[in-house]
């Protein structure tokens, strides 16, 4: 019977697969805020063979208004296309991965998530970690698929719109990926308004990866949220960043050592800043 990934899943482990009866459909994700198409040139300079790509603007965003955030959720219609495009179908086993220690594969997780698709994973250690394990790189990109949209499912994760949000503030925990600096609103390198939601903890997205850029030990993991959690479940926890993209890092470590059910706030700081009548805090 074939292991279904549903978190992370090691370069090893993504070999045996790719070589078994039921290959996974592999997608890069890399990206670089400040630089847009980075990502993309350093894909097709050499990528995992066979793996597709995905960019972050076009293809796992949607149109942004200036005031629902840097990079709203695309519709699921839409992103449904996408995923034919991949000939990804609701049995596809799917395996995702960066080159910056895995927010945007972790994004695109998320999405198939919501998506209602079960088997997908992120390679832990990204490209890195499948060239140390003796992995090849080509730049032969594989064309697009002649599949149908992926079907109308149940998501299988939850999100949390601006509204919702500002009137449970008081009943959930919310966590920031961001860096220190910017949840404290020292800095503001990207959004025009400095400082964080009130209420909110801090949780660095790159806290949970080690020194060799791979995930901590699930334990480990489990035993550092737990910290920031408190009294209340992982189900009662909201994840947010910039932009919901490295927001969804601390959800799949989360989901990965064992506390499941915790929600994306897809807008995030640059939905939320975007609105004047909403609070803002600062500091610690």
């Amino acid at each position: 019977m074939t292991t279904i990934h549903r978190t992370l899943i090691s370069a090893g482990e993504l070999q045996a697969l790719v070589a078994s009866a039921s290959p996974p459909v592999i997608v890069e994700a890399s990206f670089d805020l400040f630089d847009v198409e980075a990502g993309e040139r350093v894909y097709r300079a050499g990528h995992i063979p066979g793996s597709h790509y995905l960019h972050l603007d076009h293809d796992l965003s949607g149109a942004k208004t200036g005031r629902n955030g840097r990079h709203p959720l695309p519709a699921r219609e839409v992103f449904a296309v996408t995923l034919g495009r991949l000939g990804i179908g609701p049995q596809t086993p799917v395996v995702a991965l960066d080159r910056q220690g895995g927010p945007y594969a972790a994004r695109l997780w998320w999405m198939l998530r919501w998506m209602g698709h079960e088997a997908a994973a992120v390679l832990d250690g990204g490209v890195d970690a499948w060239s140390r394990a003796g992995g090849a790189l080509d730049d032969v990109a594989p064309p697009p698929a002649a599949a149908p949209p992926y079907p109308a499912r149940a998501p299988l994760a939850s999100s949390v719109d601006a509204d919702t949000l500002a009137r449970e503030l008081d009943r959930v925990n919310l966590i920031d990926a961001r860096a220190g600096e910017r949840f404290r609103g020292e800095v503001e390198p990207i959004d025009p308004v400095a400082g964080h939601i009130p209420g909110a903890l801090n949780r660095f997205f790159k806290d949970n990866l080690g020194t060799d850029g791979r995930f901590k030990p699930a334990a480990v993991l489990r035993a550092e949220f737990a910290d920031l959690l408190g009294t209340r479940l992982a189900g009662q926890t909201v994840h947010q960043c910039g932009s919901g993209v490295n927001a969804c890092h601390n959800l799949i470590a989360m989901e990965h050592a064992g506390l499941a059910g915790s929600m994306l706030y897809p807008g995030s700081w640059s939905e939320w800043s975007a609105d004047p009548a909403r609070p803002v805090a600062k500091g610690g």
